[in-house]
């Protein structure tokens, strides 16, 4: 194992996944979400993003989490592990809201420094609420069409994603 790539809807637990296997396998933990976003909740354009994530993704060995769908042939070709978290969209929900109120008016550590956390019925709505019907079935579509040579696993539920930790704690070397 030396680069994995998490992807899966808003709130399915990207983030808190990619940092529990790095302190397991000890590889280098990248959040996507600081590319998107500079101070001030001010959005990159998506040219930047776009060089910042491809950038991040010639390291020699990283977790990797998040969507960023323009970037995944190039992440998918370097990676040799593959987690699709496809989680219940009321888990989302009820965890997005959560960590709204958790780390209200402050940055989360996996998100971009100067962007407090702030309630969002858009991003609640569309991002999360909306996720099946806007990008599931390209996330299937990632997941079907991985290439032989990389392990994927899809995870549909906590006890999938419990297990899945226990048996990299047990099993990693």
């Amino acid at each position: 194992m030396k680069r994995v790539m998490i992807i899966g809807g808003s709130g399915s637990g990207k983030s808190t996944l990619a940092r529990k296997l790095g302190e397991i396998t000890n590889l280098p933990v990248i959040h996507i979400d600081p590319m998107y976003w500079k101070p001030g909740w001010e959005q990159r354009t998506s040219d930047e993003t776009h060089a910042l994530v491809l950038e991040a993704a010639s390291q020699d060995s990283w977790v990797f989490d998040g969507n960023h769908s323009r970037s995944i042939p190039d992440r998918m070709a370097r990676a040799d592990h593959f987690i699709f978290l496809d989680l219940p969209t009321y888990l989302r929900v009820w965890r997005v809201l959560n960590r709204t109120i958790r780390y209200w008016g402050r940055a989360r550590p996996d998100m971009a420094e100067g962007c407090p956390e702030r309630f969002s019925w858009e991003f609640l709505t569309v991002w999360v609420a909306g996720y099946h019907r806007r990008s599931h079935a390209r996330d299937i579509a990632v997941l079907d069409s991985a290439p032989a040579s990389v392990k994927c696993y899809h995870l549909k539920s906590r006890r999938d994603v419990r297990q899945f930790l226990a048996d990299m704690e047990t099993n990693y070397e």
